[in-house]
């Protein structure tokens, strides 16, 4: 990563990796809060279809968590465990925002099998939860809440059915304020959900800031729940 404190217009640091390798292999390590990330999704969300397990750990052991798509919560809930386990290199004065797990919801037709999954257009969102929520440990670095991650450089969409090709991290809309937080004794866990953005929006925040996205998002009464043909809330010029 780049020592250069490079900033955008809006005056946030912008990171930069391009020019870093991520580590090499290592076996996983931290303190897993497996139980309590569950009883956690349970409480708040509903319960556990499954369980994505992985079979090969790098750094962490990563699972995905799914609560199913109900009458009551019309949506398909997928959230991390393990991006937690270790803490990440926060900076200086930021020493509170150390973990953090990661969520995404997708409409209730989403296909969700593991012979679905051999498509990328049924898979993207499962692969971004996985690498963003692996990205802070292979790097040493921190992901957290305003920040934005870009489909490469320059973005390009995530598959060729959408022009979506951004990650905004935020905290979640439809899950509860509850959800948002989880206190340990060892440590208390933010999670935070993607929001996909167009690059126009990408831009416009990088210029003016994240909070100036969120008049253009109330308009269209954006939230969490993956939508790849929403509006796009900055038109160019």
């Amino acid at each position: 990563m780049s020592e250069d404190k490079e900033k955008s217009e809006s005056g946030a640091r912008i990171y930069r990796y391009d020019d870093v390798e991520p580590k090499g292999f290592e076996a996983p390590s931290g303190e897993p809060s497996t139980d309590e990330i569950a009883d956690h999704i349970e409480k708040h969300i509903g319960k556990v279809e499954m369980v994505f397990h992985e079979l090969i750990s790098d750094k962490i052991h990563l699972d995905l968590y799914w609560v199913k798509a109900t009458e009551e919560r019309p949506f398909h809930t997928l959230v991390t465990s393990g991006m937690s386990d270790i803490p990440m290199n926060a900076p200086e004065g930021a020493e509170d925002a150390t973990h953090a797990e990661l969520c995404i919801c997708l409409p209730p037709e989403w296909k969700l099998s593991e012979e679905e999954f051999e498509k990328e257009e049924n898979y993207w969102p499962l692969r971004w939860l996985k690498q963003l929520a692996r990205f802070p440990h292979e790097y040493s670095t921190w992901l957290w809440w305003g920040h934005t991650i870009p489909n490469g450089d320059p973005a390009q969409p995530f598959t060729p059915d959408t022009e979506l090709c951004c990650m905004l991290l935020l905290p979640p809309l439809m899950l509860g304020e509850e959800f948002n937080e989880l206190k340990l004794e060892n440590k208390t866990i933010n999670f935070f959900a993607l929001y996909p953005l167009y690059k126009e929006e990408m831009d416009f925040k990088m210029k003016k800031g994240v909070e100036a996205l969120f008049d253009g998002f109330d308009e269209i009464e954006m939230t969490e729940i993956l939508d790849i043909n929403r509006p796009n809330t900055v038109k160019e010029g």
